[in-house]
């Protein structure tokens, strides 16, 4: 299968790579990213095939419908790394939590969050295509919170790579800093930015860009990717647990095969909910994909009103901080499915050049028969993770918005997933503050407060970060990014 370019050729780059070369180098013309040329159409038969499969057959099977160009012996040992989580049998349960809503735990790999569920594989794929070419590369990732401790741990002393890792400063909980800044592999360098998200993904889309930062790598022999949900290494990954989770339901008698379900997704950067799009296009039986935002709500007014307006916005710190971004990178490749190439270059230089678009009413129509978006204010989040750990269910502030549009976006009588894509210890001062009005207690505290609630033990991968010595130190203003990098290399 070929990957195309979402906002055109520019005559500059091929109009169309492999799966190793869009993972390799995911930025296109025009600034854009690449996306399927085309989708499988998997059907009743392939979900009826995996029935019984385990999660490792079926992801197995998935990447082959997708005919990738990655060999197959590489494809299972990156496969095999879902043998680490905490079932190896079941690497992501998927929990009843009300009679039509069902929880699918995406967090239970070695950092505690979604984003393992991809870049655990995603590490092993790209070292292994770096080493057939002998070729170096330096992987670039911004988070706000999932995604640098995931890249950090999959790519750490991995061959013929090294990763820069951005980070707000003061914008990720203390075991997602810690989580990140005691990381102390040579091919690692982790940076504290002063700004928020959207200032670390700026950089990384334009470095990733740019061909003066470009030529200084070369003069290296190194090459550039990037470890963010701009590649499709990630997103071909996040496709996988999408389907899972619906088999899940069949296995457990709570929906019949082909019944549809709701799937309902923190906003985020959008990769977990194009995830969603994709299998759904591919065939998974799903009425809608419900987008759950914070105050961070540019997904739900898109969504609602057709308009992408960044004007006179900024950031707005909350407690579900992996969600606080306005720009969603993942958007443009819906874009691109739906309107087509011209129109997304269109709406996305605008955005580029006058933070805000407007979609026609047509284009809204088709994006509203696949979505619905409601946002949840921290007050809310911290109400529902009070009210569901009194129904025995303890869940993280990202996976409490997913309960609000799971109250105000269906307007059907189906069962719907939601997806929990961090586990409750790295947000442990919000959840404190939640159960016990415990308010401005450190991590570490609110990890035992909640322990002792709930009867549980703090994981010893969590507590054991306390202990460790700080290796990455820097902290620097979001200008300094490019020089503190290559003096990195």
């Amino acid at each position: 299968m070929n990957f195309i370019e979402t906002r055109g050729n520019d005559g500059q780059h091929p109009a169309s790579v492999s799966f190793s070369q869009a993972i390799l180098s995911p930025i296109s013309s025009y600034g854009g990213i690449y996306s399927p040329e085309s989708l499988p159409d998997l059907g009743q038969d392939f979900l009826q095939k995996h029935l019984s499969s385990d999660y490792k057959t079926l992801a197995r099977d998935l990447l082959r419908a997708f005919a990738i160009d990655i060999d197959e012996a590489v494809i299972n040992q990156a496969l095999d790394l879902y043998d680490q989580f905490d079932d190896p049998k079941n690497p992501v349960p998927v929990i009843k939590v009300e009679d039509d809503l069902y929880v699918s735990e995406l967090y239970h790999g070695p950092t505690r969050a979604f984003k393992d569920m991809a870049l655990q594989p995603f590490g092993i794929v790209l070292s292994s295509i770096a080493q057939s070419r002998n070729e170096e590369y330096l992987i670039l990732a911004a988070t706000s919170g999932d995604t640098g401790p995931a890249a950090l741990e999959t790519f750490k002393n991995r061959a013929n790579v090294k990763v820069a890792c951005m980070y707000p400063d003061g914008g990720t909980s203390d075991v997602q800093r810690l989580q990140m800044v005691t990381e102390d592999a040579a091919n690692l360098k982790v940076i504290g930015v002063k700004g928020d998200f959207d200032d670390t993904q700026s950089a990384l889309k334009r470095l990733l860009g740019s061909d003066h930062f470009k030529q200084k790598l070369k003069q290296k022999n190194i090459k550039l990717s990037a470890a963010n949900s701009v590649n499709f290494g990630r997103i071909i990954f996040q496709i996988i647990y999408h389907i899972h989770s619906y088999l899940e339901l069949v296995r457990q008698a709570a929906i019949n095969m082909g019944d549809k379900v709701y799937l309902d997704v923190p906003s985020g950067n959008f990769g977990n909910a194009l995830g969603g799009y994709y299998a759904m296009k591919m065939g998974l039986p799903v009425e809608k994909i419900l987008i759950a935002s914070n105050n961070n709500n540019v997904l739900t007014k898109l969504i609602k009103t057709g308009a992408y307006d960044l004007r006179d916005l900024a950031v707005i710190p909350t407690t579900s901080p992996a969600m606080d971004i306005l720009k969603s990178s993942n958007i443009e490749r819906v874009l691109f499915d739906l309107f087509g190439f011209e129109r997304t270059r269109e709406l996305m230089k605008q955005l580029d050049e006058e933070h805000h678009y407007q979609l026609t009413d047509n284009e809204l129509a088709a994006l509203q028969k696949i979505f619905a978006a409601d946002f949840c204010d921290d007050n809310e989040g911290k109400a529902y993770i009070k009210n569901a750990f009194a129904k025995g269910y303890l869940m993280d502030p990202h996976t409490a918005t997913c309960f609000k549009a799971y109250e105000t976006c269906r307007d059907k009588n189906l069962k719907t997933i939601a997806y929990s894509t961090a586990e409750w210890t790295k947000f442990s001062p919000v959840i404190a503050n939640a159960l016990t009005g415990e308010k401005d207690a450190h991590d570490l505290d609110a990890l035992k407060s909640i322990a002792k609630e709930a009867g549980i033990e703090i994981p010893a991968m969590i507590n054991e970060l306390f202990e460790k010595e700080i290796a990455q130190k820097t902290v620097i203003e979001k200008d300094q990014i490019e020089n503190e990098i290559l003096s990195f290399i």
